[in-house]
């Protein structure tokens, strides 16, 4: 089982690297990040001289909000809960807009008659608890808005990730009976749920969104291997060890589906050969599977489900671009 280096290990870069004598094989590395979330790290990883594919995994569909989404709301910003939790980009922007809405209603109703409803809107939004973003990226979408941070801040923990939130004094100092809630996607990490769930906090969460394959994925990846075994075959790179793509994986949502899609098309190989009476062409792979890959894992959780398929992996604790690129020049 790999896990990642510390930061001192990540110094190699594939730029660098130069060899008279053989060609040098470009390094494949497959964004499988949504659309609206891969720029960066694809931008990123070009400038340091990698090859991209763009592959998305996961595209972010809205949910309806429920009644019970609402009374949720209503709970928080009545103060009922001890801290919010806003775990994405997404789920901040889905959950700022239905806390403008309501808040609106609110002073409409009470103040509209009086001399400071102008005044009241003015102020802007006010938070009735601590409220913890995860990222650089889910915080920067409250500072899109006015919002009164005079009772209570806008938080983030140091390492943006379950880990991270635990160690805050607003996570980690609450006990049995207190209340959280969360603004998230529908599944998504469970460790800090059960684990404040075990001592016993009482988790609601609103899941603004949910997280389904693109309808292009499959298309995509048929595509991409198609061109990738016949490059390795007719090229001549085949003369060198290519190196296996690499693949980013941020959440068990993702994993599914890449796995999902390539073991079927593994399968779909096999049949085909086994129904077919031409003898096989040994010189041509004709599918991959998921050892062809090597893996960037964030946390525990998903360094385990691919440890259990004996992949080869490194272990990230956050997604910027440059942990990422970090891991990809250490060795696995």
């Amino acid at each position: 089982m790999s896990s990642m280096p510390n930061q001192s290990t990540y110094t190699t870069s594939h730029k660098n690297y130069s060899n008279e004598k053989l060609k040098v094989v470009p390094q494949i590395v497959i964004n499988t990040r949504p659309v609206e979330r891969a720029a960066s790290l694809t931008q990123h990883l070009q400038a340091a001289g990698l090859v991209v594919i763009e592959m998305p995994m996961l595209t972010l569909r809205p949910r309806p909000t429920t009644d019970l989404d609402i009374a949720l709301m209503h709970q928080w910003l009545a103060g009922a809960y001890k801290a919010l939790v806003v775990v994405s980009p997404t789920a901040a922007a889905s959950g700022l807009a239905a806390w403008q809405s309501l808040e609106n209603e609110f002073k409409e109703c009470e103040y509209k008659t009086t001399d400071s409803y102008a005044q009241r809107l003015s102020e802007g939004l006010s938070l009735p608890s601590p409220l913890v973003a995860v990222g650089e990226a889910t915080a920067a979408e409250f500072s899109q808005v006015r919002i009164n941070t005079t009772d209570y801040q806008i938080l983030q923990p140091e390492t943006a990730n379950n880990e991270g939130m635990l160690a805050m004094p607003e996570i980690d100092n609450l006990q049995a009976g207190d209340k959280l809630l969360i603004w998230r996607g529908l599944g998504g990490r469970r460790l800090l749920v059960d684990t404040l769930q075990a001592r016993g906090v009482h988790i609601d969460s609103i899941a603004w969104y949910e997280r389904i394959m693109p309808i292009d994925a499959i298309a995509e990846y048929q595509q991409w291997q198609q061109a990738f075994l016949t490059h390795s075959t007719t090229s001549d790179i085949a003369l060198l060890k290519q190196p296996k793509p690499i693949v980013v994986i941020s959440s068990a949502a993702a994993f599914e589906h890449w796995s999902n899609i390539v073991n079927d098309e593994q399968l779909k190989t096999l049949k085909k050969e086994q129904n077919t009476d031409a003898v096989a062409n040994t010189t041509q792979r004709l599918s991959l599977t998921l050892k062809d890959f090597s893996y960037v894992v964030l946390g525990e959780r998903l360094a385990n489900m691919v440890a259990a398929q004996q992949l080869s992996y490194w272990r990230v604790e956050d997604l910027s671009p440059h942990t990422i690129l970090s891991a990809i020049h250490s060795k696995i």
